[in-house]
């Protein structure tokens, strides 16, 4: 079986221009719509998105890698590390700093150039675990003899599904990527993307943490290009198709030097990102509707319980608010919490999930 590397032409990437440019073209103009809008809150929502879409991203980009965060944790860490909060922000898994602190560096270093020292100091920020950091070359490239290979399947009925070039020839390959990389700015940026991603993969340079340190280099391209954050998260679409997407890399890493297929299906990955953006920006500008008709009517138990709802985004407050959990959100009794619902339900900033009774639960109304 051979591999993209072992090609006579590697890393001399092809693809076809005129198949990908309607893709790249859309790309763009959504990728302007969405920053004119993001750019047009108020600075405090303006804010708020960006740390909503810096979640998001951080969460399940540790979640493609099987490592579990509360978004809350991850939230307050990187308020923290922004210096947002006056009074640091409780953060109980102290290992959610690491990926907050990679969120916050892929946005910060946009105008600099790639270099290794930056690509170890992000690796060396996700890998957190006392075991793993003893096990592991951690922030610096890998330099076990043994092959580096993706495998699945019980021992004994292993399946090699990609084997990376040794480990003696990881220098000069990173060195000859990051050349590019930093020379190759005028190409569209969701084609450079594309490429970097596909390209840093392939290598695969770390002993761990590959996949979360080649989502920050498709997501610095894209910002780049728009000399700005990207307004989206990459890795809750790659979640969405994650299946599809280790298809289209495994493909990729098989085949020949054009990738034209490969970019094709991370572009339309990228639009995918992009709609997510928009559905955020979206509930950012009803939350700013809801606050401006409502906010002076509500007591300060009301405004405290609707702000714990809108803090879960577009997916929901899950299961909806019900009396026990206002109670618990406020620390009213349970006649106060019926009252306050009550009265949110004919404001018509709750709606009814259910029928009623006892365990009637309530959503936000979120004015269009």
């Amino acid at each position: 079986m051979s591999y993209i590397w072992q090609h006579k032409d590697w890393p001399k990437f092809s693809w076809d221009t005129q198949a990908l440019e309607r893709k790249a073209y859309s790309y763009g103009m959504e990728a302007g719509r969405l920053a004119g809008e993001v750019s047009h809150l108020p600075e405090g929502d303006k804010m708020d998105a960006v740390i909503d879409l810096m979640v998001s991203e951080a969460v399940t980009t540790s979640e493609i890698e099987g490592e579990q965060y509360d978004r809350e944790d991850v939230r307050s860490s990187i308020r923290n590390q922004l210096g947002l909060n006056v009074t640091p922000g409780p953060v109980r898994d102290p290992h959610a700093n690491g990926v907050a602190a990679l969120m916050i560096s892929v946005r910060d270093s946009i105008s600099e150039d790639l270099t290794a020292e930056r690509l170890w100091e992000w690796q060396n920020m996700i890998i957190v675990d006392r075991y793993d950091r003893a096990r592991l070359h951690v922030g610096r490239w890998r330099e076990n003899p043994e092959p580096m290979q993706i495998v699945s399947g019980s021992f004994g009925r292993e399946k090699v599904h990609y084997e990376a070039p040794p480990s003696a020839r990881v220098p000069g390959e990173m060195d000859r990527f990051i050349a590019w990389f930093n020379s190759g700015r005028k190409l569209p940026g969701v084609i450079r993307a594309g490429l970097a991603h596909l390209w840093f993969e392939c290598i695969h340079p770390f002993s761990d943490g590959n996949g979360r340190v080649g989502r920050a280099i498709a997501e610095k391209a894209l910002s780049q290009e728009l000399k700005a954050p990207a307004i989206l998260s990459l890795s809750t679409a790659i979640e969405r198709q994650r299946s599809g997407y280790y298809d289209a890399l495994s493909r990729a890493s098989r085949g020949g030097m054009d990738v034209t297929e490969w970019l094709a299906w991370f572009t339309d990955l990228v639009l995918e990102a992009q709609a997510e953006a928009r559905q955020r920006i979206d509930f950012t500008l009803a939350k700013i509707r809801l606050w401006d008709r409502h906010e002076k009517l509500m007591n300060e138990r009301q405004a405290k319980a609707i702000h714990r709802m809108l803090r879960d985004g577009p997916e929901g407050f899950r299961g909806g608010m019900n009396a026990r959990k206002y109670m618990t959100i406020t620390g009213c009794s349970k006649a106060t919490a019926t009252r306050d619902l009550s009265q949110l339900l004919k404001m018509d900033v709750l709606q009814k999930l259910d029928g009623g009774g006892r365990s009637t639960r309530y959503d936000v109304v979120l004015p269009r």
